[in-house]
């Protein structure tokens, strides 16, 4: 009696909410009576080796015509079983396909799908006045630069706002490490950390550093104590901090400064600040080789070197100061420099 009473709470459950173990359930009990109705009214071409494909038509109610009932029984079974029973299992069906395709395609608006992804950049955290152009600035840069794939990483309850054009999860917190992965972010290349708050964006910061060590990890912040505080435990995560202040008093004393940083961070016109890494296999080279050949053949102006590869360039370097392999170089022009010739560069 338990037994029947715990078979019967299954049954009841699943078929409840017709899961896909239900549906596939009575579809074989359908086929599996139909055949044998069928050959208790003596339709022996019907049960035969065309069984499944005269069921599937007539079920449908697609009815070709070229298999059909020869008896009186054969003939009432059809019109009154298997032709009601199987257009209702018919529609159920492709229902059910429907109902999960769609589901898909909400899984991945809403954020709750597994990613594959490589080399990727996440953006992680929600700023209503940042983000969203902080992902069409990204975007315009990818395209420019390897074509990344992009993935956004919220906590919020909300949907994807850039459906099609980027990727998108939606995690438990900053710090569901579940939520991360579904991003891929152990294999990710670049990591943006924009929280609503600094603590939040230090907590998020160090959980991360710890899942992906080996990306190149952007956090910002408006409290620059909580940035030294993050960079003594993650040396090698790049701090940036709000400069507006700073910006407010330069346009001040220098006017025109604003416009002339929102045109160097513009990625989309204009002149805009750019980076390149000089290759291993070229010789040691001073700034003056570099910074004539770049203006005069590329248009290209270099206003820093990073000597040191530690995240630090330095600003306006001396004509004399030596270049080596590995260096990053930091230049403005008008679009990114893809293919320098590197060789010919050097003997000018």
């Amino acid at each position: 009696m338990l037994l029947f009473k715990s078979l019967r709470k299954l049954v009841y459950r699943h078929f409840k909410e017709m899961k896909w173990q239900a549906l596939l359930a009575l579809l074989l009990l359908y086929g599996l009576s139909c055949w044998q109705l069928l050959s208790l009214a003596g339709e022996e071409a019907l049960t035969g080796p065309d069984f499944l494909y005269w069921l599937v038509v007539t079920a449908s109610t697609v009815g070709y015509g070229d298999l059909s009932p020869t008896t009186a029984e054969g003939k009432a079974l059809v019109a009154f079983y298997i032709i009601p029973a199987g257009l209702g299992l018919f529609a159920l069906t492709v229902g059910k396909f429907a109902a999960f395709s769609a589901f898909q395609w909400r899984k991945g608006i809403m954020g709750l799908k597994q990613l594959t992804l490589n080399n990727h950049i996440i953006v992680v955290g929600w700023n209503e006045q940042r983000t969203l152009p902080l992902l069409q600035l990204l975007k315009t840069e990818a395209r420019q630069h390897m074509n990344r794939d992009i993935c956004l990483c919220v906590a919020e309850e909300m949907e994807n706002p850039m459906p099609g054009i980027i990727e998108f999860v939606r995690a438990l917190s900053l710090n569901d490490e579940n939520g991360l992965l579904r991003a891929e972010i152990g294999s990710a290349s670049t990591i943006i950390i924009d929280c609503q708050q600094d603590d939040q964006t230090l907590s998020a910061a160090l959980n991360i550093f710890n899942l992906n060590p080996s990306a190149h990890i952007i956090a910002y912040f408006r409290d620059e104590n909580l940035s030294k505080l993050l960079k003594q435990h993650c040396p090698t995560i790049e701090c940036t901090p709000s400069v507006s202040t700073e910006m407010m008093v330069k346009s001040a004393m220098d006017p025109g400064s604003s416009l002339l940083h929102h045109e160097l961070l513009n990625a989309s016109t204009g002149m805009t600040q750019y980076s390149v890494v000089m290759p291993e296999n070229m010789p040691e080279i001073s700034v003056r080789d570099l910074y004539i050949p770049l203006k005069e053949y590329y248009a290209a102006t270099l206003i820093a070197v990073d000597l040191d590869s530690d995240g630090k360039p330095e600003i306006n370097p001396s004509l004399d100061q030596r270049v080596k392999p590995g260096c990053t170089l930091y230049y403005i022009a008008d679009k990114r420099l893809k293919d320098l010739d590197w060789a010919n560069l050097a003997r000018r």
